[in-house]
C-alpha cells in the first residue's frame, strides 16, 4: 500500500475527501412507489375488464321499446325501456337496459313500435356508469309477430 492510499479507500489519495457511497435505497424507493400508484389503477382496469366481459347472467324478453335514447354527458351510452305486458288489461312492466353495439342501435330503431325480442347479457359490478346506466347490455333484437 503507498502512503498516499488510505487504509478503508485503496486508490483515494490522502488529501482528497471520501466519495459519497452509492445510494441503493433510493432506487428501491421508486420502485416501490411506482408500484404503489400502479397496483391500483392494474387492479381497476382488470376488474372493469373482468366485469364487462363475463355474463352473470343471459336471457331473452319480449315486450314493446317505448323509450329509447343516447344520454350521458362525457361518455355517451344508449339506453331504453322495454315495456312488458304479460296479459292484456294487466299492469305492464318496464325492463331498463343499455345497449353498446351500434348494429343493435340501429335495428332498435328500425322497430321501434313493434313487439320485439331483446337478447340480453347481465353484468354485475361494472364499477361505473360510463359504460351503461343499467346492468342488462342487449346483444340482440328480433321482431316477433303480433
Amino acid at each position: 500500500m503507498s502512503t498516499s492510499e488510505t487504509p478503508g479507500n485503496p486508490g483515494a489519495s490522502a488529501g482528497a475527501p471520501p466519495s459519497k457511497p452509492a445510494r441503493k435505497g433510493l432506487g428501491t424507493l421508486k420502485k416501490v412507489a411506482v408500484l404503489l400508484v400502479a397496483a391500483p389503477i392494474l387492479l381497476f382496469a382488470a376488474y372493469t375488464w373482468l366485469t364487462l366481459h363475463w355474463s352473470y347472467s343471459r336471457g331473452s324478453r319480449a315486450g314493446f321499446v317505448q323509450k329509447f335514447s343516447e344520454r350521458g354527458w362525457v361518455c355517451k351510452t344508449w339506453e331504453g325501456e322495454l315495456a312488458i305486458v304479460n296479459m292484456p288489461g294487466s299492469l305492464q312492466q318496464v325492463f331498463p337496459f343499455t345497449v353498446r353495439d351500434e348494429a343493435v342501435v340501429k335495428k332498435i330503431n328500425e322497430l321501434m313500435g313493434k313487439r320485439v325480442a331483446l337478447t340480453y347479457e347481465q353484468h354485475q359490478g361494472v364499477p361505473t356508469s360510463c359504460f351503461g346506466e343499467t346492468e342488462y347490455f342487449v346483444v340482440d333484437v328480433v321482431e316477433i309477430g303480433p
